[in-house]
């Protein structure tokens, strides 16, 4: 639809795109903000709930491969309307869905763990920052995307010895 290629669409575009008059879809969302708001809301909710649908369907690090390729979709969607959740508005979405995120995040580690094929030391709140540079590609590198996050599982996979990194260190405090 229109609104994941443009924040700039018009409720009077959409409203023609889903074969709406503007007086019914103005009824529903005063605003284009609102609107965009509640896509945002509706593609959260799907993302947070796949988790569960891919662990019980898929071996764990193919749920968790899978779950991360919807994340980078998620993280296209989300920067197309980058432009109305920049406002206050989107720091209210992200602190009331952290938890919700970090929790779908925890329990695909958690099977993958428990299956032997994921890392027993990887924690949600890490793997999330780790995977944010979906938000901060530009269009031109979203082919890069799969390369990006084989990386990633990579990193995750239990088949392979890791060791604990040195800590980092402040080089201008030294």
């Amino acid at each position: 639809m229109a609104l994941e290629s443009s924040g700039e669409t018009t409720l009077q575009a959409i409203a023609k795109a889903a074969g709406v008059g503007q007086g019914t879809l103005y009824r529903h969302f005063p605003t284009r903000e609102s609107l965009l708001l509640e896509v945002y809301e509706e593609d959260f909710s799907q993302l947070v709930n796949a988790a569960q649908g891919l662990i019980d369907g898929f071996r764990p690090s193919v749920a968790l491969r899978r779950w991360l390729d919807e994340l980078a979709v998620f993280g296209r969607k989300k920067r197309a309307l980058a432009e109305v959740l920049e406002a206050a508005t989107r720091e209210e979405l992200h602190s009331e869905h952290y938890d919700r995120i970090l929790a779908a995040i925890e329990s695909l580690l958690k099977a993958g763990v428990d299956g032997g094929e994921i890392r027993q030391d990887v924690r949600a709140d890490e793997l999330l920052p780790l995977v944010s540079f979906l938000w901060h590609l530009d269009t031109r590198q979203h082919a890069r995307i799969p390369h990006l996050l084989d990386i990633v599982m990579d990193g995750l996979t239990a088949s392979r010895p890791h060791q604990q990194a040195a800590p980092c260190r402040d080089v201008h405090h030294e």
